[in-house]
């Protein structure tokens, strides 16, 4: 795409429809005066086409004004605003085809109030610089609306797993093995497989795969475990079986050039978290699991552990399945974090599928609620000494009275030295819910009030509390002031 090109036949649109609209002419009638088709002179103000000089000439006459005035770039106060906006790039850089949305329209819009689209843009750049959100926050901020706008659930990626099992006759009803998958990677797709002690390079700690397209070589990391060998395996399988060439090449991603390869990346994961976990498998494995009445921390562990994937590929794969084949569509994921020998404990991933589920990520430095199961999971792994700590609690919020079935486990976070995480899945508690889990009233399921952070929340002798309700004091003394404002304004009008 030629930028310059498209930029400049959008301002001259821009240009052309604010010249008729000044002489309230419709596209009707200045077809009817230049003898030009209606159809020709919308595609040129949406910026689709640019006229011939003798058609620029003619506009200018029929329209009385200038023909400098026309093919200039120059843009008065009213549609400045548009002119930087187009310029700068910005729309090319949200996915506006994900969600259904033309350029073009945006366009329209913004053309049809300039002054106060703009001031809506500016705000929200400025929210942006405030929260210090990035580029890669702003397109994983889109990813996860189109997630949570489809219920998590793909049924072409689905399908195409299937496809795949089919075309190379691997049966997924079992445990794939990786040497299933490397001989799949190398024989059909000649990659060359080698692994690396990455720790030898500080700056490559983190890593746990490098992909070279030039020689189709996979580098990975003498320090992973099975589960993530077997995941970065399924995932450049689906690169190719999903004939995928704009992709990240690191594992974890450094950085997104563009949101194509946000999108790629979420399709391979998908495909891969679908192929190790077999859906009608997770979906029998499930239907067990939810028929006892008692079921014990490990029976969870040891049904996570049979399908020799990571906590993390578990509790996604739950959030594909739970909304579409167990109707439960309420419901949130969280992967927490926290430094080892710190009170810190950030958020570093969430979904929340229909509804915005509580909890959610604050950018406020504000503390986490510590009556969370996500942080007890972490707590009791590092106090217990175990590498996979599990628990499950229901969750009733004081503030919105809302009630969560959440399942939390708590692992070393494999990308970081001394940091430890916790994948959580929430449900909403509703009449439907309490059917299914027939252990939701198991006395032996612990219960708790919990708040979203401490400087929210209004549950009165915390133990756990780790700072004061500021914020929810500042919101009571403010309430309390209108309320008093009110009574004057009654009393003197």
């Amino acid at each position: 795409m030629n930028i310059e090109k498209d930029y400049i036949k959008l301002i001259f649109g821009l240009k052309l429809k604010q010249a008729r609209t000044n002489k309230n002419l419709s596209l009707f009638g200045l077809a009817k005066i230049t003898d030009l088709s209606k159809s020709y002179l919308n595609e040129i103000e949406k910026g689709k086409k640019y006229p011939k000089t003798d058609k620029i000439v003619l506009l200018a006459e029929k329209l009385e004004v200038s023909y400098d005035h026309m093919v200039s770039l120059k843009l008065d106060n009213n549609l400045a605003p548009i002119g930087e906006i187009l310029k700068s790039g910005i729309l090319k850089e949200i996915p506006l085809e994900v969600f259904g949305i033309q350029e073009n329209d945006l366009i329209d819009i913004i053309a049809n109030a300039p002054a106060k689209v703009n001031a809506f843009i500016s705000t929200i750049i400025e929210i942006a610089q405030h929260y210090n959100l990035t580029r890669e926050s702003f397109f994983l901020a889109a990813l996860r609306s189109y997630q949570e706008a489809h219920n998590n659930y793909f049924e072409d990626l689905e399908q195409k797993v299937l496809d795949f099992s089919k075309a190379f006759h691997v049966n997924i009803e079992t445990t794939i093995s990786i040497d299933e998958l490397a001989a799949i990677l190398t024989e059909e797709y000649g990659y060359t497989i080698k692994e690396l002690v990455f720790s030898e390079q500080n700056e490559l700690g983190d890593l746990r795969s490098i992909f070279v397209p030039k020689s189709k070589t996979l580098l990975l990391s003498e320090g992973i475990d099975e589960p993530q060998k077997a995941f970065i395996l399924a995932k450049e399988i689906a690169y190719n079986f999903l004939e995928i060439t704009e992709r990240l090449y690191t594992f974890s991603w450094i950085k997104f050039d563009n949101f194509d390869q946000v999108l790629n990346n979420f399709y391979a994961s998908y495909f891969a978290g679908a192929l190790l976990i077999q859906r009608q498998k997770l979906i029998d494995e499930l239907n067990l699991f939810l028929a006892k009445k008692n079921p014990k921390p490990q029976e969870m562990i040891a049904l996570m552990s049979s399908f020799n994937v990571s906590p993390e590929s578990f509790y996604q794969r739950l959030t594909n399945i739970l909304p579409k084949d167990f109707q439960l569509k309420n419901l949130f994921f969280l992967r927490m974090s926290h430094k080892i020998g710190t009170d810190t404990y950030q958020i570093k991933k969430e979904l929340h599928i229909t509804n915005q589920q509580e909890p959610h990520a604050n950018e406020m430095n504000e503390h986490y609620c510590r009556r969370w199961v996500s942080i007890r999971t972490i707590e009791e792994s590092l106090a217990q000494k175990k590498s996979h700590f599990f628990d499950a609690q229901i969750s009733s919020y004081d503030n919105s009275k809302n009630e969560y079935l959440v399942f939390s486990s708590a692992t070393p976070d494999p990308f970081k030295e001394d940091c430890i995480r916790s994948i959580s899945v929430g449900i909403l508690i509703t009449p439907a819910v309490k059917k299914k889990f027939k252990f939701m009233e198991d006395d032996a399921l612990a219960k708790q009030v919990v708040g979203v952070t401490c400087e929210t929340c209004a549950v009165k002798n915390c133990l756990e509390r780790a700072s004061p309700p500021i914020q929810l004091e500042q919101k009571i003394r403010n309430e309390n002031t209108d309320s008093i404002v009110q009574q004057y304004v009654a009393k003197y009008s």
